[in-house]
């Protein structure tokens, strides 16, 4: 069974519809989604009735916290989540909050197991694959990274947050996956320290996943789709940082 798995979806519902049908055409089964869902200035109802639409596992990420745990205080000094909040109403907000932080699939045959976080398992905010302290990621060493597992020894650890691609195997023998992010492929933070996070195209990304005898085998798949009309509603609505992310898959800084 091929597994297509998802992250970092961020209302952009536009790059979650051509992320399914490219999944379904390669003949993923099981859709896995890893949190990161609503929270952005594009359409967040619109991806929330696409996501009920498909049978997928999900898990809850940060920013979905952050919209579910907002006071009048968060939304008065946030217009981006003024504007979720109106859009989605009482049901999404509903059905964040009961999705779990981590989930497990395949736990009846240890060989095929497979973990699912959104940041590491022990924190959502946390990277468990890049060290930004330079303001650039760079993947983390191989004892930190087993670290950050918190004794996690499932042979296959998806994770999502930073948006940025990646297979990492590990001296245990496991294999950490990042499928990037559906809809957002570039932003800047200021925590833990001021950096970028970059992919450096607009495309669509997740991970199509396949068991073989040899162990997984991991497809990074990059989609394209009609980002500039993401990147005009999200101009539209305030947000011209979103609209440079989406249109370069860079940061503010980046403009060569």
């Amino acid at each position: 069974m091929k597994i297509a798995a998802l992250s970092d979806i961020h209302s952009n519902v536009f790059a979650l519809e051509a992320v399914i049908n490219d999944a379904q055409r390669r003949g993923a089964r099981q859709l896995l989604n890893l949190g990161d869902i609503l929270y952005g200035a594009i359409a967040p109802r619109a991806t929330y009735d696409v996501l009920k639409k498909h049978p997928f596992i999900t898990i809850r990420g940060n920013q979905d916290r952050q919209i579910y745990e907002s006071g009048p205080a968060d939304i008065a000094a946030n217009p981006t989540l003024a504007f979720i909040l109106q859009d989605l109403e009482q049901a999404p907000l509903d059905w964040m909050q009961g999705l779990p932080f981590d989930a497990w699939l395949f736990e009846g045959d240890a060989s095929k197991e497979i973990y699912l976080c959104h940041g590491s398992p022990s924190n959502d905010l946390i990277y468990l694959l890049e060290n930004v302290e330079s303001g650039s990621a760079r993947v983390r060493g191989d004892d930190e990274i087993i670290s950050l597992l918190d004794g996690h020894r499932s042979p296959l650890i998806l994770c999502g947050h930073t948006h940025t691609p990646r297979v990492v195997k590990l001296s245990t023998g496991q294999l950490i996956v990042n499928p990037g992010s559906v809809g957002l492929p570039a932003y800047m933070d200021d925590e833990p320290v001021p950096h970028s996070m970059e992919t450096f195209s607009p495309h669509a990304s997740y991970a199509l996943l396949e068991w073989h005898e040899a162990g997984w085998q991991v497809e990074l798949v990059r989609v394209p789709y009609d980002h500039e009309l993401a990147a005009r509603i999200a101009a539209n609505r305030g947000r011209n940082d979103w609209a440079h992310y989406l249109r370069t898959g860079r940061g503010l800084h980046s403009t060569s």
